[in-house]
């Protein structure tokens, strides 16, 4: 009695790889593993992946973040608390429990991943975003690393709706009023971006093939994206940066000092009759990468067409993607912070 071929029998392997690709789902691919000797030996080559992450549980459960908005020292203490506590499990898991030992499955991306040798493009997706806002606010962001920041996009409003608020008293006097704020949001958004950067250095220590890496969260709220070069440039500083980030850095990369372009406008109309109210956007790079202007001002001609390429690259075309090319013709205000 003959055994009737499986249908994946008479499929080379290159088009079962093109197969894994596709799918991409880490666990997945993993289970696969079990399924065959054949599927065990190509499953470690598949170059496209995406991993996602279950949960995030903060080492501190007290959770009192429901101070009032309006004290701006208290949202930012709270806001960079939950920030490293809720990234600290997945960087600094606590000690195992020897009695449960054989309970636990690998909780590091790069513990999961170390069954595959060839990937080149990985997505890691986190279980929600990091920041806590008023009711109604957007906040979203996308930041570039390689060793460290190399440019982060940040696009915040208030509200979106169908009919306006009433009319601020002016752009000025409504950029001032909200000024604080507006800044704890971009250093929320460094301090989200410099902890999941951290998470990464792992995995690009050991992908050594990676080409793309991109990590964010199913909220879409922010993603830290590395590209072929900023790996490369991570993975060469690798053994260099260790002693130096200790001690309060131990569960994100250091920010460099920075400039931040930022844009501001009051109210602004969009397509289909849609408002927005209390828009800004924040192009942030490193020091000495340059940004040219001194001051308040318009920025320049150049400056504004590079940071709406990387408004367009952060948000794309959508309804967040034209809010962002709008403020980009706005007054810029160039603000300084140091490395932190």
């Amino acid at each position: 009695m003959e055994m009737e071929m499986d249908g994946f029998d008479r499929l080379p392997d290159a088009v079962i790889l093109q197969i894994f690709d596709l799918v991409s789902d880490t666990k997945t691919l993993i289970r696969c593993l079990a399924v065959s000797k054949r599927f065990n030996s190509l499953v470690p080559h598949t170059d496209s992946l995406v991993l996602t992450v279950d949960r995030v549980i903060s080492s501190d459960s007290n959770s009192d973040s429901d101070s009032d908005g309006d004290d701006v020292s208290n949202l930012l203490s709270s806001a960079l608390r939950f920030i490293l506590n809720s990234l600290h499990s997945l960087v600094s898991p606590s000690k195992p429990d020897p009695t449960r030992t054989r309970a636990r499955v690998p909780n590091s991306p790069a513990q999961i991943l170390r069954c595959f040798h060839r990937v080149r493009c990985l997505a890691i997706d986190l279980p929600s975003g990091d920041l806590r806002l008023e009711k109604g606010t957007v906040l979203k962001w996308r930041a570039e690393f390689g060793k460290t920041l190399r440019t982060c996009v940040i696009l915040g409003f208030r509200s979106v709706g169908e009919s306006p608020a009433p009319a601020p008293a002016g752009a000025e006097s409504d950029f001032a009023g909200g000024l604080k704020v507006r800044v704890v949001w971009t250093i929320s958004a460094l301090i989200a971006a410099s902890a999941r950067h951290y998470l990464l250095k792992e995995v690009v220590r050991e992908q050594t093939g990676l080409e793309c890496l991109v990590l964010r969260d199913r909220e879409a709220e922010g993603a830290v994206v590395m590209e072929k070069d900023g790996l490369r440039e991570c993975r060469e500083e690798g053994e260099v940066v260790g002693d130096e980030e200790e001690g309060l850095d131990r569960c994100r990369t250091r920010v460099p000092s920075v400039r931040m372009r930022m844009r501001h406008a009051p109210r602004l109309e969009l397509k289909g009759g849609l408002w927005v109210e209390g828009a800004t956007l924040v192009v942030v790079r490193p020091s000495y990468g340059g940004g040219n202007g001194n001051g308040n001002g318009n920025g320049g001609g150049d400056m504004a067409a590079e940071d709406g390429e990387l408004a367009l690259k952060a948000f794309g075309d959508g309804l967040y993607g034209e809010v962002a090319q709008k403020l980009v013709q706005a007054r810029s205000y160039l603000l300084e912070m140091n490395s932190f």
